[in-house]
């Protein structure tokens, strides 16, 4: 194949796929999809193959942490796999006799998935789980250095695959190191396209022609009011910051705190190892280079970021992240954008008012849709930022990158793509989950007639307006 032209290479994968696709859902039920999704989901859950592909993204991509990363791999697969086990994706899965509608699933056909090199293994293994538990078919495009991988992964799934027959068609990959041309093509001819990574994928998916699901960019800030349990956030925002060295999208990028309990909270940053860096020169100098990002402090261990900044000899041996104070928000002001590092950027706010002034001009910067959190004890306060600031989730009270993509003590979908409605640019405004993976048919019966009088329908208006 490799010695095909590369646009025709990819025609082929997906035709392959498409195919395949077409048989499963010929003889589909919804046990041959559910085990399809669990096939998928115990080759990245298995204990000796989950470490290999940890430790593979590592060594591959350069970022993260093996343990997390492991952490990750099974956690969101088995939240993912709690949360899709009793749906009904195959079938008729209601039937409304108050409605006379009932609806069939039917699946989307070849999905298009795009994803991301910090990530490389649990995001694919998640749009996997999610296509086959409602009878699709999926081709992955991993970034460049993800494709290791994506290639061990799909090796185990195809291994599950052959245990029960399943088509390895069902999943496939764009080979080698990957192109714009060869994701652009794919982009154009599956039914679906769904992308995490990039905002340039993300443009390009939407402008593809294709249906797509793609989502925004992260850049969370969480307030911490004076009613706040400081011990309590403290610990919360040093476990999620540090997690998998910051290589999630729900990160905490910038802390508000209110300045009645800012030097409390400061030691308390400092008791669970945020070491506060009072010159933000000492960062901004280090951290970005020629305008990028340093790729020796991105996504590395507390002790390679901090040797990489210049500061092993002014922050504690202990020191797991750094809290940089800054006042500025915009452009000119980067700390106030995302880091994808252990740097968390802290404001001092005036007052609870302020600190949501402070929350809502660093999500109109960067970031927009995605996620705020807060951590206090006052119960009006998560709806007011619920009102007044551009996003789609407000955390409270919780580490927030593991609450933001689905938690075992929260409610939302298990996922590592979060959507960021009209804010972030996105068609969605939730967590991507199996239900963007399917379609239905409406069967539509006649039923008695409730057509209302013209006045039950105006007559309050006409009491106040007139006629």
């Amino acid at each position: 194949m490799s010695s095909i032209d590369p646009i025709a290479e990819v025609e082929l994968i997906v035709a392959r796929a498409r195919s395949a696709q077409s048989a499963f859902e010929r003889s589909g039920s919804q046990n041959a999809y559910d085990r399809a999704a669990q096939a998928a989901a115990w080759a990245i859950m298995e204990p000796s193959r989950n470490r290999h592909l940890a430790e593979l993204a590592v060594e591959t991509t350069g970022l993260g942490n093996v343990p997390d990363k492991i952490t990750k791999n099974h956690r969101k697969t088995l939240g993912l796999m709690r949360d899709i086990q009793h749906a009904k994706t195959q079938g008729v899965i209601s039937d409304d006799a108050a409605t006379g509608i009932a609806e069939i699933a039917r699946p989307i056909g070849v999905i298009g998935a795009v994803v991301p090199s910090t990530n490389p293994g649990a995001t694919p293994a998640n749009n996997i789980i999610n296509a086959l538990k409602c009878g699709n078919a999926i081709v992955v495009s991993p970034s460049p250095k993800g494709v290791p991988t994506c290639e061990a992964l799909l090796g185990y799934i195809h291994t599950e695959f052959d245990k029960l027959g399943i088509d390895r068609d069902l999943v496939q990959m764009i080979p080698g190191r990957g192109s714009k041309e060869k994701t652009q093509r794919l982009l154009e001819i599956a039914d679906l396209i769904v992308v995490t990574g990039s905002q340039n994928n993300v443009k390009r998916a939407y402008t593809s022609g294709t249906p797509a699901l793609a989502v925004g960019a992260g850049n969370v800030a969480v307030i911490v009011d004076e009613t706040a349990d400081l011990a309590a956030a403290a610990e919360k925002i040093k476990a999620s910051k540090t997690f998998d060295n910051a290589t999630s999208c729900s990160s905490e990028n910038a802390v508000v705190v209110v300045d009645e309990i800012y030097d409390a909270f400061a030691a308390e940053m400092a008791r669970t190892g945020g070491a506060l860096i009072t010159d933000e020169t000492k960062i901004t100098s280090r951290l970005w280079v020629k305008g990028h990002l340093n790729p020796q402090a991105i996504a590395q261990d507390a002790a390679k970021m901090i040797e990489a900044l210049g500061l092993s000899n002014e922050v504690p041996a202990d020191t797991a992240y750094l809290a940089v104070e800054t006042k500025g928000i915009g452009p000119d002001h980067p700390l106030s954008g995302e880091k994808l590092s252990r740097v968390l950027t802290v404001y001092r706010a005036k007052d609870f008012d302020d600190a949501v002034r402070i929350t809502r001009e660093i999500e109109m910067y960067q970031g927009a849709g995605h996620s705020v959190g807060i951590h206090t004890q006052n119960r009006d306060r998560p709806l007011e930022l619920a009102t007044v600031i551009p996003t789609s989730r407000v955390i409270v009270n919780q580490a927030h990158t593991f609450a933001t993509g689905g938690s075992f003590t929260n409610g939302m979908p298990f996922s590592l793509s979060m959507g960021c409605g009209s804010w972030g640019g996105n068609s969605i405004d939730t967590n991507l989950h199996w239900r963007h993976f399917m379609q239905t048919t409406k069967i539509v019966r006649e039923i008695p007639a409730h057509e209302p009088a013209v006045e039950d329908i105006f007559g309050d208006y006409w009491s106040e307006a007139g006629k």
